[in-house]
């Protein structure tokens, strides 16, 4: 069993028990020797091995009342990275609460059909980028349709790569306003309280712009073909591909919708800057394998156990390392960036509702870090005595050149 890579002095006693750092300490010399590892997943691997460790350089913090020293280690801020995501999603929950309507908000998920994870994972950038656009188009042009809803809706899209056992399950996950305003912003039009659009038609249309925008990739040669997709460089293999993903099942599905603003805050403060697994889930890493719980949705929603050697693990979550600055959750409609303030600010006119009105029912967490590169690895509060404040009293320089 491994053991935790920190000094007494410098250990959290928030940590969890194992973590994917740990993983990458022990197997990531191995992986990268024995698997093809691109630039972008050997930097992920490399911050992760480096996360709040000396190698960073951190900080001595003493409390107050007790005089309890203690080492906080400095933070990566690799967006890959399990333990560096709070801070950001603090921030970006800030800005994202001034976006909401007081209206109900609706959760459609679009998922591509696994039969295209092999090209998907060769086309990165052009095939994640077109799932955007294809959602978008696809809900913008129901929502534009007088027979449905006559109105432009408000769209928040989140690319999820990954399923609960680190299998490519690629799909976007979208909070879209229960209405919308009409183009000549006189109106404001709320859907169906329990219904937005039937996801049958929704699921159709999907399937045809994303395989419309397939086949203008591929003759404008945007597409690589590599690994398991290198067959399909054939005129006859590529159309025999497309029929085959046609005939397939396009399942858009609908969750049961959000009460109101509040409720969507809290929903995206669990699935904005996630990563494919969390430090929580891991319960043993050693002996060359690693355990981690997962849900079984198709037996139920049971949580399970499952095992992998340590290289297969590492292997699935360089699957979910997304290309360099890649955006992988964005707005649409009257969230998008052009005009967005004046369209937000007429519909609250319509809602008769103040433009500042919104505010979120979850705790406040100031973002702001007192030195650049640093996070707060420890309690407000003591850890020994749970009375005093920890109060930084020296910086720690980056020990370049040591191990992790």
């Amino acid at each position: 069993m491994l053991s935790s890579p920190t000094t007494a002095a410098g250990a959290d006693p928030q940590r969890p028990p194992f973590e994917v750092a740990d993983v990458v300490r022990e197997y990531g010399v191995a992986v990268r020797a024995t698997h093809h590892v691109s630039h972008e997943q050997a930097r992920v691997l490399h911050a992760i091995a480096q996360c709040r460790t000396a190698a960073l350089g951190g900080h001595v913090e003493v409390c107050e009342a007790c005089g309890t020293e203690q080492i906080s280690y400095n933070s990566c801020r690799n967006r890959h990275c399990p333990k560096c995501q709070g801070a950001a999603r603090a921030k970006w929950l800030a800005a994202e609460e001034a976006l909401l309507l007081p209206v109900p908000y609706f959760h459609v998920v679009f998922p591509l059909p696994p039969l295209l994870n092999p090209l998907l994972r060769v086309n990165q950038r052009a095939l994640y980028t077109l799932l955007f656009q294809t959602v978008a188009r696809t809900l913008r042009k129901f929502a534009r349709d007088p027979q449905h809803l006559g109105a432009e809706l408000g769209i928040t899209a989140v690319l999820h790569t990954w399923g609960q056992r680190l299998t490519e399950h690629i799909h976007v996950h979208c909070i879209v306003t229960g209405g919308g305003l009409t183009a000549d912003g006189t109106q404001w039009r709320p859907s169906h309280p329990r219904f937005l659009f039937a996801v049958q038609a929704l699921s159709q249309v999907f399937r045809g712009k994303y395989l419309a925008g397939l086949r203008r990739l591929q003759a404008k040669h945007r597409l690589h073909f590599a690994g398991e997709s290198t067959e399909l460089v054939a005129k006859e293999a590529w159309e025999a591909f497309l029929s085959q993903v046609q005939d397939r099942a396009w399942v858009v599905y609908a969750r049961p919708p959000f009460g109101g603003p509040a409720q969507v805050l809290k929903y995206l403060s669990r699935y904005v800057h996630r990563v494919a697994i969390s430090n929580a889930r891991l319960v043993f890493v050693g002996t060359g394998v690693v355990r981690f719980l997962y849900k079984d949705y198709a037996g139920g929603g049971i949580t399970k156990t499952k095992e992998l050697p340590a290289a297969e693990f590492l292997r699935r979550f360089l699957l979910h390392v997304v290309p360099p600055h890649f955006v992988r959750m964005r707005h649409f409609g009257l969230l998008a960036t052009r005009a967005r303030q004046d369209k937000l600010t007429r519909c609250r006119q319509l809602l008769a509702v103040a433009a500042a009105a919104v505010t979120s029912t979850l705790p406040t967490t100031n973002p702001e870090t007192p030195t650049a590169g640093f996070e707060p690895t420890s309690p407000a509060r003591c850890p020994a005595c749970g009375g005093g404040p920890m109060c930084a009293v020296a910086v720690l320089t980056p020990q370049r050149g040591i191990p992790p």
